[in-house]
């Protein structure tokens, strides 16, 4: 029978579409949108994103889709490169704790590079978007934690079925069609682990929503693809072990992107223990000439995933928990300025860092950490942390995360930026359009 799986798969995506969002999931969409939107804009002007436009201006690529933070206006297919590079760059983008996946870059990079053209009212343009981050996350459960564990980065190789879906309901595509949609996507899967630390990492979801777009629009027009690219013999068996019931689990109840967390610090989320507890002790140590050593005791993950001793530069710095940790000793907080590549190789961060020892901890949880900071002539200081900040047990509040997204957009935007977008998200459920969330995103110059 064609589409067993992925039958199943796209019945209740379409299902799902064709009722009203409930409530909770509506609140969990705009939250994660209004985050997604917030580090977008603040990475418009880095160097991996000037590299992207540049290239793109070279080769003809100006349209009507606009670049969060920028003047530029692009076509579908740069516009969904340029804005999932960005929104993903600085690692502070949502994340699914229980798959690692950042479900909003690819997503809100197909969402936007197809509005113009589809022009969908706001509760359209919302749908869309949390269809798009429910699927990757649904898939990305089903094939957790094998996948990771075999040196896949799940966020681009997810991503572009969440860039599909999110496409196919823009574009008024049945079920049917976006079971070809995915299968078309499949064979544009993509990303690894060992591009963490580069600017490749964050071109995985420009690159899975670019893919993602391209397969919804092959299928509107009548590509079709194998018969169950989500089944046995399609490409998860490829990644991981699958769990096809997952697969085939009914949407209603709860949906995983309920369960989407929203980063404090923008590094590896497995880190954010550590740095909450370098933060708490930076005012017991004192001199940090004194400090003679550093213990933190963590999960297994994190010297699996951030175990670099010394980064060149604020790319690699955002996997080296040591530098996250150092940091948060010596400045007391830890925001883009510690990731920036002058922190990087500065020569008091570069010290710590080599004193630094991370002691793998088979029982801590996740979300926990101990830091133990060894002093010359004095008492160690000693800090333990039960549940990070940003983690389901310490969800970010409504106003913590309004004050991340307003130190993000001010620097590109200005004073006020930040509460109009807010505005504008909050608003799309009742909206003719998402004019007023284009408006809200743009410099004035583009106005």
């Amino acid at each position: 029978m064609p589409f067993v799986t992925t039958q199943v798969f796209c019945a209740n995506v379409r299902k799902a579409a064709d009722a009203p969002l409930p409530e909770t999931v509506s609140r969990a969409a705009r939250r994660s949108l209004f985050n997604v939107l917030g580090t977008a804009i603040g990475a418009a002007r880095t160097p991996a994103v000037e590299a992207l436009l540049a290239t793109a201006e070279e080769l003809g690529a100006a349209g009507a889709v606009p670049v969060p933070g920028r003047a530029e206006l692009l076509d579908p297919e740069w516009a969904a490169n340029v804005v999932g590079t960005a929104a993903h760059l600085d690692d502070f983008d949502d994340t699914h704790l229980a798959t690692v996946i950042h479900p909003g870059a690819a997503v809100l990079a197909a969402v936007l590079a197809l509005a113009p053209e589809t022009t969908p009212d706001g509760a359209t343009a919302l749908e869309a978007f949390a269809l798009g981050c429910e699927a990757q996350l649904r898939i990305g459960v089903a094939i957790s934690p094998s996948h990771y564990d075999y040196g896949w980065h799940i966020t681009g190789t997810c991503g572009v079925f969440g860039a599909a879906v999110a496409a196919a309901h823009l574009l008024g595509l049945d079920a049917d069609q976006l079971g070809h949609a995915l299968g078309i996507a499949s064979t544009g899967t993509l990303g690894q682990r060992e591009a963490f630390g580069s600017m490749t990492k964050p071109l995985h979801p420009g690159k899975a929503a670019a893919v993602g777009v391209f397969a919804a629009r092959l299928a509107a027009a009548g590509l079709t693809a194998p018969e169950d690219p989500l089944g046995p013999g399609g490409v998860l068996p490829v990644f991981s072990e699958p769990d096809y019931d997952e697969l085939r689990r009914d949407w209603a109840g709860t949906w995983e992107l309920e369960y989407n967390a929203f980063k404090p610090y923008p590094c590896g989320i497995v880190a954010h223990p550590a740095i909450d507890a370098a933060i708490g002790a930076s005012a017991a140590v004192g001199d940090p000439g004194a400090i003679t050593a550093v213990r933190i005791s963590c999960h297994p993950l994190v010297p699996e995933l951030m175990g670099r001793l010394q980064p060149a530069d604020g790319l690699q710095a955002r996997f080296s928990a040591r530098h996250a940790a150092a940091v948060g000793l010596l400045d007391g907080e830890v925001g883009l300025r510690q990731f920036s590549d002058e922190r990087a190789i500065d020569e008091d961060v570069t010290r710590l860092r080599a004193l630094t020892e991370l002691v793998p901890t088979p029982d801590c949880p996740r979300d926990s950490a101990t830091i133990r900071v060894e002093r010359a002539g004095a008492e160690p200081v000693e800090v333990h942390i039960e549940h990070a900040r940003g983690s389901m047990a310490r969800p970010l509040t409504d106003e913590e995360l309004f004050t991340k997204v307003d130190r993000l957009v001010e620097p590109v935007l200005g004073a006020g930026a930040a509460r109009k977008i807010e505005a504008a998200v909050d608003g799309l459920p009742g909206a003719p359009g998402i004019d007023a969330v284009i408006e809200a995103v743009r410099p004035e110059v583009a106005k």
